[in-house]
């Protein structure tokens, strides 16, 4: 990473619009700070000047003030309409901050253009779904009354109700010809880049100091998206390990086999929840966002059954060439060429991966063991597919998911998109290598994480296990090229 320039003061910026506009929204997915501010669907919920810093190598780089919307520029306007006309427009600001009206009827305004003398520059939030009225040309011009650089930002652009091209024109007609396109609640890919590379060319004076931003935040995006696949990879290995040895004895009863079963499907659960709850943190959100979720594909399914084929059918875990996994009785993975192919098993019930040619239900298989009458359980590699597309999936939806979403998407819309939801062959591939190159684990049970004290103490030591876990997370990062 380039090193930041010395002694430089943060670029203030101040983050000014209409009430409603996605103000706060847009600082939430900037600052990557998913409680700041209130975000509500409720006019006026910002009341009060709050600011915010975006940090990099623990030093504010550019500090974000987010502002009242402003409720009434019409009416302050025709206020403005009697001041001195030999005044330069900052100058009638200032006059008009200095007297009774900031205080009182205007006093949310106030705010905002107290703020705007103080800042280097401003992002004008629009919501391109609201019509191109006479107030919003009021607004335009006392912001511009300020004689600071304005940046639009165009928000809600993929809504349906979108009147951009009207926007566009309108921004143009007032000087303001450099707008970005960017949604708070999924941004665009780049987004964040072309905000800041927009703004440099409105500071130029300062565009050192935001290329360095812009360098960082790909660093940052980066790492993150290592450290994703690093957590994923670690959850494949102690998947992979996991094996329970149980006597013949005990296995024949099928009421025990099923708690047998029963309990190595929570334990493979509970493993999975544990790398979902820890991609939600490394991403900047809280367990509970994913009731929030933008996206159809992770909307509410934080918990996955990865041993009910329905619930994988339901949330659109396919394989490259359309088939569910499990979807069907004795559909089996093959992992042993390359990419996936499908193939038909004996029909012994629901079930995912080679469990089901040899009759021992959804998650264990009879494996030859050295101990005579005993049996081992262990993860199917359907279950290892399922696991890692899974995690892989919701990596790609947090990272293009901003941090200020806050409608649930229907029913109905979420199961819309889970029917189109594709594994595609790029992320089926980088899977696949990876479950086989995970088979090792197999013959490791004490590399499980959350065993016993002794076993927890030595999978961590151990250096294969690690090797095994670098190398496995190099080959996830493959399913992130372009297909």
């Amino acid at each position: 990473m380039t090193q930041r320039p010395q002694a430089q003061a943060p670029i203030r910026i101040a983050v000014v619009g209409h009430t409603n506009a996605g103000k706060t929204s847009l600082l939430r997915t900037l600052t990557r700070r998913v409680n700041f501010g209130e975000v509500s669907d409720r006019p006026g919920t910002t009341r009060h000047v709050e600011s915010a810093d975006l940090e990099v190598n623990g030093a504010a780089a550019v500090r974000f003030f987010d502002t009242p919307g402003l409720e009434d520029a019409v009416a302050l306007r025709e206020h403005f309409a009697g001041a001195d006309s030999q005044a330069t427009p900052p100058e009638r600001i200032r006059r008009f901050l200095q007297g009774p009206e900031a205080h009182g009827v205007f006093e949310q305004e106030a705010k905002v253009l107290r703020t705007m003398l103080e800042i280097d520059a401003a992002f004008l939030v629009i919501d391109v779904r609201e019509p191109v009225l006479p107030k919003f040309r009021d607004e335009i011009e006392l912001l511009n009354s300020c004689a600071r650089p304005v940046l639009p930002v165009l928000n809600f652009v993929r809504d349906a109700a979108s009147r951009e091209p009207a926007w566009k024109e309108l921004l143009s007609a007032y000087g303001l010809h450099v707008q970005v396109r960017f949604d708070a609640a999924a941004p665009f890919v780049g987004a964040e880049r072309d905000l800041y590379n927009d703004l440099a060319t409105l500071l130029r004076e300062r565009r050192e100091l935001l290329r360095h931003v812009v360098d960082a935040l790909d660093t940052e995006a980066a790492q993150r998206r290592r450290s994703a696949c690093a957590r994923i990879a670690e959850l494949l290995v102690d998947a992979a390990a996991v094996r329970r040895t149980v006597p013949a004895t005990e296995f024949a009863d099928a009421a025990r086999r099923q708690a047998l079963v029963t309990a190595l499907q929570k334990t493979v659960f509970d493993k999975a929840q544990r790398c979902t709850d820890d991609l939600l943190a490394l991403y900047g959100f809280r367990q509970g966002d994913a009731d929030e979720a933008p996206l159809p594909m992770i909307e509410g399914r934080w918990a996955l059954d990865f041993f009910n084929p329905e619930a994988m059918k339901d949330a659109g875990l396919r394989l490259g060439k359309g088939a569910v996994i499990g979807a069907a009785v004795g559909v089996v993975a093959d992992l042993a060429m390359a990419g996936i192919s499908l193939g038909t098993g004996a029909a012994l019930g629901g079930a995912i991966g080679g469990a089901v040619s040899q009759g021992w239900g959804p998650l264990g298989r009879k494996l030859a063991n050295k101990l005579r009458d005993m049996h081992e359980l262990t993860v199917e590699d359907g279950v290892l597919f399922a696991l890692v597309a899974w995690q892989l999936k919701l990596t790609q939806a947090l990272e293009l998911r901003g941090h200020a979403a806050t409608q649930r998407i229907s029913a109905g819309a979420a199961a819309e998109g889970a029917s189109e939801d594709v594994v595609n062959d790029t992320l089926s591939q980088a899977i696949a290598a990876a479950v086989r190159a995970a088979q090792p684990a197999r013959n490791h049970p004490d590399w499980e994480a959350g065993g016993n004290a002794a076993a927890r103490i030595f999978w961590r030591a151990s250096p294969q296990r690690e090797a095994l876990a670098a190398d496995l997370s190099q080959a996830l990062l493959r399913a992130f090229e372009p297909a």
